[in-house]
């Protein structure tokens, strides 16, 4: 029989709804029933396309003798983190002060007013490698909570005061030597062998790859291309569809962890789009193709994510055996892509089945593509991966930007035009009396409040749409989400929390400056407000985006791995950003004069017919003895214009 989650709107939580588990949603409710039966609230927080979370949901969450033990000693509350990040912030900080590491599923025990007094990850149903089983875990906290109740709220109490410490005060801005320290910081840490930084498990560094492109040093551009090259030829990039998985489990990229997220794949896209080369090209397209096709929803938005497990088991989607190969390509055709793609008879992953790598381009292009797309076709047939339907504004946003870049940059249309569908249906569902909500799924859009991170990812992306596209209606609107955020989010110090100041009361109000799997709501903010600013010349805006990126100074100079985004912006903001307004007739030369001004990364760039007043920045700019010309610009101070790409 269904549990109370079977009308929740997250995919998440829906999974866990024929549960034995009595589950609750995170609401008031829960704690109050806790609170009446005297009972401690065992908090459970994960995401659809968590493989751990699956395991711990089939080993405890679907016995029924654990979830019997659940359902009489413990209020059990599940949450979906990707719906409501604000919870997973407050509760993964606690985890990671009493463990010293975080992760998912993640599993919180609380008292009634929501203070933590145990928390850790992933617990087996049998005790394994000195891990105790979940079941013994339940039944220790059960005899703490009723036999030692003054440790309990002791511990509660130490850890509620920690939890609530402010950040350090905000430091010098970022300027060029932090940036150029921050180049060599990184250099010590990248893995001159394999690219990418640090060693297994390697996640994309897509917020640290755009830094450096902007940085433009030559050591900074070969870390970025090194990285790059070897992401997209690795097993990590899905040599068949396209799109990359979430992380390699080892340090050379070659097998993933295969679930497939959206800021993952929308920050690599613009990543791969900037950086140019054919290599480049080649995964920006399979990116922007993968988005379209697998993740794009009815309503025009994108989907969070794909599973990494099909027919019970990870990986099974994307691997290969040597005779599977021969089998679809025939005698001949399959030993000579097994050859190119790595497939080994001992196989990379398990069960002697292996992952699709690319190390070199293979020596007939036109045999290769012929044999991608019969695979593809074989692919499709085999049971495909469960997709998280749930549409999150901040994933949006940035699938938004990538694909407005990768449009204008690689010539197609069609990125730009589904970028401007999805921006519609946020502004049409996700906008609610005037506020953002973070959440929608098949149009319906859910209760749970936007924090900022989608305010910041979603400004930025109407402010790209602006530049793909010319159309003024995605700079107000950016303005209004900006406008918002400045006046519910904001510190005293200039820095931003990650929640409103009218939003619902946790233990501590998250602030995170730091970038993780995708850019924290600080950078976003950063990002969209400097664009603003370049746009519009508003001053207001642009102090705003120094006194914030001030605040996560002590960061990017001791972990620039974590601070990425927000290095980037300081790159741009560092040459002003520059300004490029082009304008003249449509055609070839002012299509020459827009993509060179679009390669100059971190430029903001606006192309209109002629001058207009709606976009301050092409004000009084005009074309030069009737060709385009291009504006270079520097807070909306301009150069002469120039008329020749060459130049730009």
């Amino acid at each position: 029989m269904p549990n109370r989650l079977a009308d929740a709107t997250s995919p998440y939580l829906l999974q866990h709804a024929d549960n034995p588990v009595d589950w609750w949603e995170w609401q008031p409710e829960a704690f109050e029933e806790a609170r009446r039966r005297d009972v401690p609230v065992l908090l459970s927080v994960g995401y659809a396309a968590c493989h751990w979370c699956h395991v711990m949901a089939h080993e405890s969450f679907e016995d029924e003798a654990t979830a019997a033990y659940l359902n009489e000693h413990f209020v059990s509350i599940k949450v979906d983190r990707e719906e409501r990040p604000d919870v997973d912030a407050v509760y993964m900080n606690a985890t990671t002060a009493m463990t010293g590491h975080g992760g998912w599923p993640m599993t919180c025990v609380l008292d009634h007013d929501g203070n933590p007094f145990f928390a850790g990850t992933y617990f087996p149903d049998q005790p394994r490698h000195g891990q105790p089983s979940f079941r013994q875990v339940l039944e220790a906290l059960a005899e703490a909570w009723r036999d030692r109740a003054d440790d309990v709220r002791r511990v509660a109490t130490n850890l509620r005061d920690h939890l609530r410490q402010p950040l350090a005060a905000a430091a010098a801005p970022i300027g060029a030597d932090a940036l150029d320290a921050a180049v060599r910081t990184l250099q010590g840490e990248l893995d001159a062998e394999r690219g990418g930084f640090g060693g297994a498990p390697k996640f994309p560094p897509s917020m640290v790859l755009a830094f450096l492109l902007r940085h433009g040093s030559d050591d900074a551009l070969a870390m970025a291309g090194q990285t790059l090259e070897a992401m997209a030829r690795g097993g990590i990039h899905d040599q068949l569809g396209g799109g990359f998985a979430r992380y390699s489990v080892d340090a050379g990229w070659e097998v993933p962890h295969f679930e497939k997220m959206l800021y993952d794949n929308a920050l690599l896209l613009r990543a791969y789009a900037e950086w140019g080369t054919d290599v480049g090209v080649w995964a920006a397209e399979g990116i922007a193709d993968f988005l379209l096709a697998e993740l794009r929803t009815a309503e025009g938005g994108f989907a969070s994510a794909l599973d990494a497990d099909s027919e019970g088991a990870e990986g099974t989607y994307y691997v290969w055996t040597p005779a599977q190969l021969t089998e679809v390509l025939g005698p001949e055709d399959g030993p000579w892509a097994a050859r190119w793609l790595e497939v080994t008879e001992t196989g990379t992953f398990e069960h002697g089945a292996s992952t699709l790598q690319l190390r070199e381009d293979p020596d007939d292009l036109e045999r290769w593509f012929d044999v991608q797309r019969r695979l593809r076709a074989a692919r499709e047939e085999r049971v495909r991966p469960a997709r998280d339907d749930k549409v999150v504004a901040a994933w949006n946003g940035l699938a938004i930007s990538g694909l407005c870049v990768a449009g204008t940059l690689l010539g197609v249309p069609s990125y730009v035009d589904a970028a401007e569908a999805a921006g519609a249906l946020l502004w049409r569902v996700h906008l609610v009396g005037g506020r953002l909500r973070r959440v929608s799924r098949d149009g319906v859009v859910g209760a749970p409040a936007g924090v900022l991170e989608d305010h910041g990812c979603v400004a930025a992306g109407f402010l790209d749409l602006l530049q793909a596209t010319g159309e003024t209606v995605w700079l107000e609107r950016a303005g209004v989400l900006l406008d918002g955020a400045l006046e519910h989010f904001r510190t005293d110090d200039g820095g931003f929390f990650d929640t409103a100041d009218d939003a619902e009361a946790l233990i501590a109000r998250p602030r995170d400056p730091s970038d993780n799997a995708s850019p924290s709501g600080l950078s976003s903010m950063v990002h969209a407000l400097a664009t603003y600013a370049a746009l519009t010349g508003s001053g207001r805006h642009s102090d705003a985006a120094e006194a914030a990126l001030a605040t996560v100074a002590p960061i990017a100079g001791k972990a620039p791995r974590f601070a990425g985004w927000s290095l980037a912006a300081a790159q741009a903001m560092l040459e002003g950003p520059e300004e490029i307004a082009v304008v003249g007739p449509a055609g070839p030369d002012r299509d020459a004069l827009a993509l060179a001004a679009r390669r100059r990364r971190g430029a903001v760039v606006v192309v209109a017919d002629s001058a207009r007043d709606d976009v301050p920045l092409l004000r009084d700019r005009h074309p030069v003895d009737g060709r385009p010309a291009a504006y270079v610009c520097r807070h909306l101070v301009c150069e002469r214009p120039v008329t020749d790409p060459s130049w730009l």
